[in-house]
């Protein structure tokens, strides 16, 4: 009987601490009532990203998406659509690695080990153009006023800081300046930075299609402001 007794203490006061522990995971899970709605974030985020004057980019492409020959890109953006950075780009079943640099309507493009070589910025539609990206008009501004059906769906961290996670279906025209592709069904997540309210990272899933199984191309942004010189090599 003395054995049992204290084998029931043992049971009871580890009962009492898995109560304790329900308890304490209930209130870390507490949805903040101050919390802005999916529809103020959205706002918020489309007033500050078109006043965003430079930024950081990198992309990362997974799976075959139609009408989009690249694989992964990152580089520095300014507002007046001047862009530098390096690419790798599906060429023929091949992967090649390019540098590029937009001005205006110029591309200097260097594939491998070849010289830089100028185009018509025209023709980097085929493969990638960022200079819209920061355009308030086109690009990333655009994405969040325009969005559908906007849900906020918790709060994360992107490279060290607090964003507000926010599900959405992406208008086809203003995401075409972002991912120059012609599928339907896509659908979005953004991260907006909890204080600036900034893009921190976008994510677009696009649906299989044919041949094609489903792609994912990520988006992430840093260094935003900071002083860039583009010029033309």
């Amino acid at each position: 009987m003395r054995g049992m007794s204290r084998t029931f203490r043992a049971l009871a006061a580890l009962s009492i601490f898995a109560i304790a522990l329900t308890g304490c995971t209930k209130k870390s899970t507490t949805t903040d009532p101050q919390q802005p709605t999916a529809a103020q974030l959205m706002a918020d985020g489309d007033k500050a990203m078109s006043s965003v004057k430079t930024a950081h980019f990198v992309i990362g492409v997974e799976g075959q998406i139609s009408g989009l020959s690249l694989s992964k890109a990152e580089g520095d953006l300014t507002k007046e659509g001047s862009a530098k950075g390096t690419a790798t780009i599906d060429q023929f079943g091949f992967k090649v690695e390019a540098a590029f640099v937009i001005i205006g309507q110029d591309l200097y493009l260097k594939l491998g080990t070849g010289g830089y070589q100028k185009t018509a910025l025209s023709n980097a539609a085929s493969i990638y153009d960022p200079s819209a990206i920061l355009d308030p008009n086109r690009g990333a501004a655009k994405l969040l006023r325009t969005a559908k059906n906007p849900k906020v769906e918790g709060k994360e961290q992107v490279n060290g800081k607090d964003a507000y996670k926010i599900s959405f279906e992406p208008d086809s025209a203003a995401m075409s300046a972002l991912i120059p592709t012609t599928a339907t069904g896509v659908t979005a997540l953004v991260w907006l930075d909890a204080e600036t309210k900034r893009i921190a990272k976008a994510e677009f899933t696009i649906p299989s299609s044919g041949s094609n199984p489903k792609g994912v191309v990520t988006v992430t942004f840093s260094n935003y402001d900071v002083p860039v010189t583009i010029s033309a090599p």
